[in-house]
């Protein structure tokens, strides 16, 4: 099996990138992401209409935003910020569906005036978005979604869990009442959501969820008289981190939902029923990398390369024991002789980006010179870093999150985040008030 994953740049490139900005830092390719989403939206067009709703969490950048925007793609948003990233990426009004939960009022009448699809999370969310909207002078919108928690009737993976165990979403019965008060209220536009596994890679899958909100539509127009307008099969498909698995066919996944679609959707009346998803991962996971150098070697009961780059930085490892394939620019096809365990700097235990991974033998930077061309350590590469990755970065010891840069379509690169300083992490504090204190 081969041990080489994609990667747009070769070691040259990479180390004059990493001259004008220092590791650590994320590279993300525009040309293999908009290739992407254009195959995404290609194997959906067997649909009336379909429209993927990106996961702004996945990557919270807005130019890449801008990116999708560019080819029709809208946002999934979790929270206000992620509403206004959209919205600076030019997404606006129903190009953004708000899908969070236990949301602070605030948050539910921003995204009311910035005129999002508002997907609510609980039946008990219902009073509370019209209390909050008319005491601001604002009613209910057109439109509205709810998320649907199949519990037992529908089996989680590993990552998300059993449905049943998740916060999120309304069980079946509470749908219906749900809908039925919605349309009390005089709501005319109906839309439902799920979304009940995390990278998940099974076609099947994914269809068989596809079919229980299909059938489940159909349902609730039968016994409450309303038409929906979508169904969003929310997001979950994952990506092949490992060199072992495969890619998601998409052309085989839409093709086997629309199976479905005309079988259940078609007869009942509801052709026009437009396909929704707000996939994340599967759309720049694979486009994004965690550039980083091998620093230091540590050698006691095992063996350890330490890099500039930690947890903070990325920290799926740490945080789900999940597997990140890590090559050595320019050691690509050499013999993986060596055995380590993959580490930052953080003082905790758990901060890893493998163990007991065999790799080449790394390099670190010579004993006592940290600068030079022939005393820097190996550049080092952790793939499929294109979603979740900087995302979720963090300040734990007071670790400023990194930078990212983006490789365009010319070859050229564009830094469309700057590294933290230690400014920006003192920003929110008043030191003047400080020296002051007691």
């Amino acid at each position: 099996m081969s041990n080489i994953k994609y990667f747009p740049l070769d070691k040259p490139a990479l180390e004059k990138a990493a001259e004008q900005y220092p590791t650590p830092f994320y590279l993300y390719d525009e040309k293999a992401i908009l290739e992407n989403a254009r195959r995404i939206k290609a194997a959906f067009g067997v649909f009336p209409s379909y429209k993927n709703y990106f996961a702004v969490k996945a990557l919270p950048n807005p130019f890449i935003l801008k990116i999708l925007a560019s080819e029709g793609f809208g946002a999934d948003c979790s929270s206000y910020p992620e509403l206004l990233l959209a919205e600076m990426a030019g997404m606006t009004g129903e190009d953004m569906m708000f899908s969070s939960n236990e949301t602070p009022a605030s948050e539910y009448e921003a995204a009311r005036k910035m005129g999002a699809i508002i997907n609510l999370d609980d039946i008990s969310h219902i009073e509370f978005l019209e209390k909050t909207l008319s005491s601001g002078g604002s009613s209910l919108p057109d439109l509205i979604s709810l998320r649907y928690n199949p519990g037992p009737l529908k089996e989680g993976n590993v990552i998300i869990g059993k449905p049943e165990e998740a916060k999120y979403g309304f069980t079946r019965e509470q749908l219906f009442q749900g809908y039925a008060l919605l349309k009390e209220k005089g709501i005319k536009r109906f839309a439902l959501h799920t979304m009940v596994a995390s990278n998940e890679l099974a076609v099947p899958y994914h269809i068989e969820t596809a079919r229980m909100l299909f059938e489940l539509v159909v349902e609730i127009k039968n016994k409450l008289g309303i038409s929906f307008e979508f169904v969003n099969l929310g997001g979950g498909v994952g990506i092949p981190y490992r060199l072992d698995q495969e890619a998601i066919d998409y052309n085989e996944l839409a093709g086997g939902i629309k199976k479905e679609y005309d079988k259940i959707i078609v007869p009942a009346g509801l052709s026009g029923l437009a396909i929704h998803t707000e996939w994340g991962r599967v759309v720049t996971g694979p486009y994004g990398w965690l550039v980083t150098r091998a620093i230091h070697k540590k050698e006691i009961y095992r063996k350890y390369i330490a890099l500039d780059a930690c947890m903070a930085d990325l920290m799926r490892p740490a945080l789900y024991g999940a597997y990140h394939h890590i090559t050595i620019p320019g050691k690509e096809g050499a013999p993986l002789t060596e055995t380590y365990d993959v580490v930052g700097s953080l003082c905790e235990n758990n901060d890893k980006f493998a163990i007991q991974r065999q790799l080449p033998k790394i390099d670190v930077a010579a004993e006592g010179v940290i600068t030079g061309s022939n005393s820097k350590g190996d550049l080092v590469v952790i793939h499929d870093a294109g979603a979740h990755g900087r995302a979720m970065g963090f300040n734990y010891n007071a670790k400023l999150r990194c930078g990212e840069l983006l490789l365009r379509q010319d070859g050229s690169i564009t830094q469309i985040r700057r590294t933290e300083t230690v400014s920006d992490y003192f920003a929110t504090l008043d030191i003047a008030e400080v020296k002051n204190f007691l």
